[in-house]
């Protein structure tokens, strides 16, 4: 087996000399210092460099989704083995690109489109947002949840799914209202956006958007928030519950090595596709990294109830059951588990089955309790 992964590495590799260092680079679309998406991709990468002594890495921020070619471009003539594109609106620039330079390897995350030097990868958040949304249902007062999402693509619509169909197990009569602002980065349409959801009466907080503004917008109003993407307990202490919170290091760390190693070369990438979840630690549940769930609100969601199988359980005690069971190596839950209907009573998921990964990458359909504007929504 050694040789011939020696093999693949001198026919395929990296074309490294001896001591030569694999050089990848990164193209974020927002700043470093956004606290969201980019922020976090830029920990992982700092991560993935102290941990692999033969890489080097550079970046470029805030790069447009239109005028990603010419920062390829640019990487490729410094020498750059490796790309990582790090925007779903990457995605038919790095297949340009990939075909202009067949001997660069790229990783484009969120994507779904690969081809020989092309692969996809994802630290997906479904089951960490349906987790949430069993506390949001457990804590709003008022019945309607607010969501300021990004930009209306599968990635996210699964994402508020996941969310929702966790609110309406706990409260079946919730609301979750959702405001697209078009922008991963904007704190200004984010504020306005909250307000708004505020002003409909919206209690308990989720989004997608890069940085703290909806956590803090909705706390000065006494309102819960959920964090996205970094530990967001620092900005609102005594309102933010819990949040997604990614490791991206755990995927650059493993498919670097699997370059430098010769194990994935330009030529064998169009099935490798990571979409990495609770049980590769790619992912965790946080308000803070290690803090499941706020210690102020442990207590309102030990004596919210919920039914399971049945029983009267606190919410608290199916969250971190769910939690555990997702986290394991083999998983026996799983949130797009059918039946499950859409907001129009159409059946999505049969009964019995399991999303799968390619119904999970292409979600259009809204789940039940989503109000509120759904561009691409199946007639």
């Amino acid at each position: 087996m050694r040789k011939l992964v020696w093999l693949l590495a001198l026919l395929f590799g990296t074309g490294l000399a001896q001591g030569e260092k694999l050089k990848a680079c990164f193209i974020y679309v927002g700043p470093v210092g956004d606290a969201g998406w980019t922020y976090a991709h830029d920990v992982g990468r700092k991560k993935a460099e102290a941990a692999l002594p033969w890489l080097e890495t550079r970046y470029v921020e805030s790069v447009p989704e239109a005028q990603a070619l010419p920062v390829i471009d640019r990487f490729v003539k410094e020498g750059c083995k490796v790309i990582f594109a790090t925007s779903f609106g990457y995605m038919e620039a790095v297949l340009e690109a990939a075909k202009k330079y067949p001997d660069v390897i790229f990783a484009h995350a969120t994507g779904f489109k690969r081809a020989p030097n092309v692969a996809t990868y994802m630290a997906d958040f479904y089951q960490v947002y349906y987790l949430n949304g069993l506390a949001a249902g457990a804590l709003t007062q008022s019945g309607k949840v607010g969501y300021v999402a990004a930009f209306p693509i599968p990635e996210v619509k699964r994402h508020i799914n996941a969310f929702a169909l966790g609110v309406r197990v706990v409260n079946p009569k919730a609301q979750v209202l959702v405001r697209w602002i078009n922008a991963w980065y904007d704190p200004a349409k984010a504020r306005e956006a909250t307000e708004a959801l505020l002003a409909q009466g919206a209690d308990v907080f989720a989004f997608t958007e890069d940085t703290p503004t909806v956590i803090q917008t909705a706390a000065k109003k006494g309102a819960y928030s959920f964090g996205h993407y970094t530990p967001m307990l620092k900005f609102a202490s005594d309102h933010v519950v819990s949040g997604q919170i990614v490791h991206w290091d755990v995927i650059y760390i493993d498919f670097l090595k699997k370059v430098k190693e010769g194990v994935y070369t330009p030529k064998n990438l169009q099935n490798v596709d990571y979409f990495w979840l609770l049980q590769h630690k790619a992912v965790e549940m946080g308000a803070d990294y290690g803090v499941p769930i706020n210690p102020k609100h442990v207590p309102l969601l030990q004596r919210a109830r919920m039914r399971v199988a049945g029983k009267e359980v606190p919410v608290y005690e199916r969250i971190m059951a769910l939690l555990r069971d997702m986290s394991s190596p083999k998983p026996t839950f799983d949130p797009f588990t059918g039946p499950i209907r859409d907001r129009k009573g159409v059946v999505r998921i049969p009964a019995g089955r399991k999303a799968t990964l390619q119904e999970l990458l292409t979600m259009e359909w809204a789940a039940p309790g989503v109000v509120g504007d759904w561009p691409g929504e199946p007639k």
